[in-house]
């Protein structure tokens, strides 16, 4: 590996780079091997002669047809159980991987009988008995707004498809598509520098296979749009829509643990306020209402979360089917709140003590990967979340489809599983190839984990920064002046301080870290 420009006292005490021009566009494939050869099939890289979004092709109408294309193909891959493996069959579902959530909860939450989500009781069973833990909509109130504003679109009846469940289907996929292209778009205009990023996101193997499962990608949507708020200095907007993801999916609320900490080293809390107050009254503007409507019916999903056992993608599962019982509800919970804070903290150290400061995106995705890898359960669009955040932290198309074929394996084993134990034919996996499925999932997460750990602790090695840029997603962030530190990045400080012949003032901030070069191949 090549040198850095300067050395690690120079990175601290050095003056501030110039930034590149604004209009720079980086070409992947002009730094990614991968990227390089994948751009054989359309002709190769691209030549310095080349005016990339000079014509029509513009980086967003590409990134938006992509994803389209693929989410296309998805639609295509849940052929099967459209026809008929959603209704008939025990097994047809699970064999052909095509399962779905959205047509069996619209009869089986109410929807298809007019009820009112977090008004009405769901439906009991076919036994008259109801869960005590999920009377009502188990989910936040946004999804639970978007699942409805899909029923009104359904029609009440149709020629082109025999039930009202496949047209439920098709509506909320046609919505969903919105939210990816949304998506893509956002992820897009966070590192404007480099919108070809994006398409790590666009054309991921996972968001073909699980966008139409749930509704997970409209709290993804809201989540890229925040972000790219963040990233062109607008706090409020940002908290805004982070505030609207978390009313729509949780996992979105972890990226204020972040902002506060990077916010806390470059000392910009007055601009974390506004995105923390901007969330709160986003959150609180959507849910309020329905908590005053029905305080039973909007709990739900928060009492379900917290009865909820260990449940399928979850080490905590294999531990449970290895001891033979379960760990019991409250143990499970303080060990899972227990592992999840001491990731934060950790994340938390590592922003504030790195001789470099991490990169908004880096941080992101760790906390939300922390979530993911510590939960009770991993259905397989949870991997949705990540992607986005994946593509702004470590956009490297080699780390990046590595982690992608563990998904890839967990989506298909899953179903195989759930094939083995519904059917006395027992056609797909038992419970110790599972356990091993699962596992690769895990590996497949905790690999990207430490590329970017990697790239936090030696900054060299962060594609992001070698054309000089210090945080694109950051905002505020970028290119700030350190105020607060601990750990290795205060020893530097010190050592910066004594190199120059003058004690160091923790009063005063650091200039921006000077450009790093690019490590030899």
């Amino acid at each position: 590996m090549a040198p850095m420009t300067s050395s690690a006292h120079d990175e601290i005490a050095g003056t501030e780079h110039p930034e590149p021009p604004a209009d720079t566009v980086v070409v992947p494939a002009d730094e990614d091997p991968v990227a390089a050869a994948g751009s054989e099939l359309l002709g190769g890289p691209p030549g310095r002669r080349a005016l990339l979004g000079a014509s029509w092709w513009t980086p967003g109408r590409v990134l938006a047809l992509a994803v389209i294309a693929v989410f296309v193909l998805g639609l295509a891959q849940k052929a099967p159980c459209y026809s008929s493996g959603w209704f008939f069959g025990t097994t047809t579902q699970y064999t052909h991987a095509c399962y779905s959530d959205i047509p069996h909860l619209f009869s089986g939450r109410g929807f298809a009988d007019g009820l009112i989500p977090y008004r009405d009781m769901i439906p009991a069973g076919a036994d008259g008995s109801r869960d005590p833990h999920m009377q009502y909509l188990e989910y936040p109130v946004l999804t639970g707004l978007f699942m409805q504003v899909a029923t009104w679109l359904t029609p009440r009846s149709g020629t082109l498809v025999p039930d009202r469940e496949q047209w439920f289907w098709m509506v909320n996929a046609g919505m969903l598509l919105v939210c990816a292209v949304v998506a893509v778009i956002a992820v897009m205009r966070t590192h404007r520098r480099r919108p070809w990023d994006a398409l790590l996101f666009a054309l991921a193997p996972a968001l073909a296979l699980n966008a139409t499962i749930n509704w997970d990608l409209l709290a993804v949507a809201l989540t890229a749009v925040g972000m790219a708020y963040w990233a062109n200095r607008r706090p409020v907007a940002a908290g805004v829509l982070i505030g609207l993801a978390t009313a729509a999916k949780l996992y979105p609320v972890l990226l204020l643990g972040p902002l506060l900490v990077l916010c806390l080293r470059g000392g910009r809390m007055r601009e974390f306020g506004q995105a923390l107050a901007g969330t709160a009254a986003a959150w609180l503007a959507v849910d309020i209402p329905v908590m005053l409507w029905n305080w039973d019916g909007w709990k739900t999903f928060y009492g379900f979360s917290q009865t909820r056992k260990e449940d399928f993608g979850s080490f905590w599962l294999i531990i449970e089917q290895q001891r033979g019982e379960s760990l019991g509800i409250g143990a499970l919970n303080l060990a899972i709140a227990v592992l999840l804070v001491l990731c934060c903290l950790g994340i938390g150290w590592l922003a504030l003590s790195a001789p470099h400061r991490p990169r908004f995106a880096q941080l992101a995705f760790l906390v939300v990967a922390a979530f993911v890898l510590t939960n009770k359960v991993y259905s397989p669009q949870y991997v949705l979340w990540l992607i986005p955040l994946a593509a702004l932290a470590r956009p490297r198309w080699r780390d990046f489809l590595i982690w992608q074929a563990c998904e890839v394996v967990y989506f298909l084993g899953v179903w195989m599983y759930l094939a083995f134990i519904s059917d006395a034919k027992q056609h797909g996996i038992p419970q110790d190839w599972y356990h091993l499925v699962i596992l690769v999932h895990l590996f497949g997460t905790l690999y990207l984990c430490g590329m970017v750990v990697r790239d936090i602790l030696q900054p060299d090695r962060d594609p992001v920064r070698w054309d000089g840029s210090d945080d694109p997603s950051g905002g505020v962030l970028d290119g700030a002046a350190d105020r607060f530190v601990v750990g290795q990045a205060r020893w530097v400080r010190e050592q910066a301080g004594y190199a120059a012949g003058a004690a160091a003032d923790p009063d005063d901030g650091w200039p921006a870290p000077v450009a790093l070069e690019k490590p030899a191949s």
